[in-house]
């Protein structure tokens, strides 16, 4: 079977569980949520262990994934599905925290290496290619000498908390802006402070 063109898969990386919902490494899974929202449709069925839902946009087939597989492992379910829907590379876009970029900065980028992040690593090893776009939401640096793991798995702070939705919202657009216009558009749209 062709590669589909006109399906989408996007992913958006976190950890499963209540304890992790709302940590800064979950803003992936928050930026999806919002995104369903949108796209009028709810996460209601596991697939490749993630939890996944299909909506329409314009022509377009969207598939919105959580992987449950914890963020290391993200790259087995989202792989998964991918493969299962024949969706190609440059149509599958991941949404994950980026501890490079300060709190309120959006980057998008059409391929590169993983930067660091664990769940961006294991897709691209599990997909064979680093063709595969993102867009990346910062959550800032630990603060002092705080270890980055503990950090990541901390809640946001009340401060960022009013922020959170704007961030979250912006993300969520740009994933449709992908859709629609493609990620130079989109990279040319978002790629600022939020904030």
């Amino acid at each position: 079977m062709a590669p589909q063109e006109n399906t989408f898969l996007i992913a958006g990386l976190g950890n499963p569980g209540k304890q992790y919902a709302d940590t800064r490494h979950n803003i992936g899974f928050m930026a999806l949520n919002r995104l369903a929202e949108k796209l009028g449709t709810e996460f209601s069925r596991m697939q490749s262990n993630a939890m996944v839902t299909k909506a329409k946009f314009k022509d377009k087939t969207v598939l919105l994934v959580k992987p449950r597989s914890y963020m290391n492992n993200s790259g087995q379910p989202v792989g998964a599905i991918a493969r299962y829907y024949k969706v190609p590379n440059a149509n599958t876009i991941v949404v994950y925290d980026d501890v490079d970029l300060e709190f309120g900065i959006i980057r998008i980028r059409e391929d590169g290496s993983s930067g660091g992040h664990k769940g961006m690593e294991s897709i691209i090893q599990l997909m064979g290619t680093n063709q595969i776009p993102r867009i990346r939401v910062g959550i800032g640096r630990p603060p002092g000498k705080m270890e980055t793991p503990s950090y990541v798995l901390q809640s946001f702070s009340k401060q960022e908390n009013e922020f959170l939705p704007q961030i979250i919202d912006t993300a969520a657009d740009a994933c449709l802006e992908i859709i629609t216009n493609g990620t130079v558009s989109a990279m040319n749209t978002y790629n600022a402070t939020v904030i």
